[in-house]
């Protein structure tokens, strides 16, 4: 630690680093699956990160734009496709710090979302290395050491994994972040804002296919974009938006009037 601190790290950044991996670790635990599927949205991330950072407009601007790409995401027999908790408490940090806006840090956080899987691979992998050993405690009787197997040594692994990588990342990853912003053209810092700013759109588009309503897509994309591109603000967005389902109303019980005639 005292060697990190004469390398130029700040003690802001070394708590904000062990603030981070403590968060990923709590929101993977599973220790009551309501409070960790709070803690693990990007929203929630957003929120705290925000008030470390004393900025929480943009904490909760960048964590609900993240937590949007992975709203549709199932976790099918308990894998997962997409670990939405990494992306956010990895892009959200190194955002606020460096200054990136939303779109970009979006565009940020989905390589990490996939990093996720692989460490989840990893510790499923290790589980197996106590099962064979509770297996063992069973054929001698011992009660404590099926204890251990099941519960203390998966803990430690688990956090171990998800602490370490997201401690490291967040107390170098701005950094080098940052030099890289500094090295890229400004043609590809808007390729991954203007990428950024479509993923949240395909994440909830995601939703109304898992919900079978396929048919309601070109009205989404219609108000996504007239937000996004051409400037209308929430409350015009909001009036278009009811007029349009009334006009839908109408014309669905049109027909069925029409039907019965």
């Amino acid at each position: 630690m005292i060697l990190m601190f004469e390398k130029g790290v700040s003690e802001m950044d070394f708590v904000l680093a062990c603030l981070c991996g403590v968060l990923y670790f709590l929101a993977k635990s599973k220790i009551g699956y309501t409070l960790t599927t709070a803690i693990g949205s990007g929203l929630f991330i957003g929120f705290i990160l925000g008030l470390y950072f004393n900025d929480l407009k943009n904490g909760l601007i960048i964590g609900a734009s993240i937590q949007l790409i992975y709203l549709g995401v199932i976790h099918t027999g308990g894998n997962e496709p997409s670990d939405g908790e990494l992306a956010a408490v990895v892009a959200i940090p190194i955002a606020l710090k460096t200054g990136l806006d939303a779109q970009a840090a979006v565009a940020l956080a989905v390589p990490f979302g996939v990093l996720g899987i692989f460490l989840d691979q990893i510790r499923r992998t290790s589980n197996s290395i106590w099962v064979r050993k509770a297996d063992k405690y069973a054929e001698e009787g011992n009660e404590k050491g099926i204890f251990h197997c099941a519960f203390t040594y998966p803990a430690i692994t688990a956090f171990l994994l998800r602490f370490i990588p997201v401690f490291g990342i967040t107390l170098f990853g701005a950094d080098a972040v940052e030099i890289l912003l500094q090295v890229l053209p400004e043609w590809v810092i808007t390729g991954f804002s203007v990428a950024g700013g479509i993923l949240p759109a395909l994440g909830f588009a995601i939703i109304i296919i898992t919900i079978g309503k396929t048919k309601l897509l070109p009205y989404f994309f219609i108000g996504f974009f007239a937000v996004a591109y051409l400037g209308i603000n929430t409350m015009a967005a909001a009036v278009f938006g009811a007029c349009i389902a009334l006009l839908v109303i109408f014309n669905a019980n049109n027909k069925v009037e029409s039907g019965k005639e």
